[in-house]
């Protein structure tokens, strides 16, 4: 029980890495709840688990949420940063502006608003901050550029924080995933591409431990990140890639 009577926010919730960090938090007996604007994956509400409909880009939503879970919980202790959306391999010059502006509002701002909501109820009371980016920001491959800067910038931004925030007490950590078996990396492929092939023939084969990384992955590097366990690390980036990055 790592995470024993502690409250954390999680974004993405619904998704693959979402859904298995929520149930490994609340299997270490934290208090979870889990923002997302697609609700039908989440479990329902109950004494431990409160989900809330919520658009990350948007930061009325995010402060309604936050003082949602403070109503139930009585305190805030950390927030874990899953969302994001991929981007169709498209080369820059075919790159639309407006594809450009959502990746970056999805996978960047969305940190900003969500830190800058959230840091008040960590303050002084040892909160966690984890931001889930990616190991292209390292290993980048042709045809995902936006995407890529938008993982960067998360990665630039947690590093500012970690130093910003640390007089409060507050720590700020980054996993960067390697190519996870989940919905979202089909979503990487170019168009009519065979997205099951290619989780063979290219993605695992981009892994040397030679295995696609699993939500459960992810989810253990956030339990690890959130807990005591933990307490001396800040600004750090934890490649959860099967040696993807090396």
């Amino acid at each position: 029980m790592r995470l024993n009577g502690k409250t954390f926010l999680v974004t993405g919730a619904a998704g693959g890495m979402g859904q298995a960090t929520v149930k490994r938090f609340l299997e270490e007996g934290a208090n979870v709840v889990g923002l997302d604007i697609e609700m039908t994956s989440l479990p329902e509400q109950n004494e431990t688990f409160l989900p809330v409909k919520c658009n990350i880009t948007n930061e009325a939503e995010i402060v309604a949420a936050a003082e949602h879970a403070y109503e139930m919980f009585n305190k805030i202790d950390g927030l874990v940063n899953i969302a994001g959306i991929a981007q169709k391999s498209t080369s820059v010059v075919e790159l639309s502006l407006s594809d450009w502006e959502r990746l970056m509002a999805i996978n960047s701002t969305s940190l900003f608003l969500t830190t800058k909501t959230i840091i008040p109820y960590l303050k002084n009371q040892n909160g966690v901050i984890v931001n889930v980016a990616s190991i292209s920001a390292v290993r980048p491959r042709p045809g995902l550029s936006a995407y890529i800067a938008s993982k960067g910038a998360a990665v630039a931004f947690s590093q500012a924080l970690a130093i910003e925030l640390a007089a409060d007490q507050i720590r700020v950590n980054v996993i960067h995933p390697g190519p996870s078996d989940t919905k979202m990396l089909g979503q990487f492929t170019g168009d009519g591409a065979d997205v099951e092939q290619m989780k063979d023939t290219v993605f695992k084969n981009s892994v040397p431990l030679g295995e696609l990384i699993q939500p459960i992955d992810i989810a253990n590097a956030a339990v690890y990140l959130c807990s005591d366990e933990a307490r001396m690390i800040t600004g750090e980036i934890l490649h959860v890639d099967g040696g993807r990055g090396l």
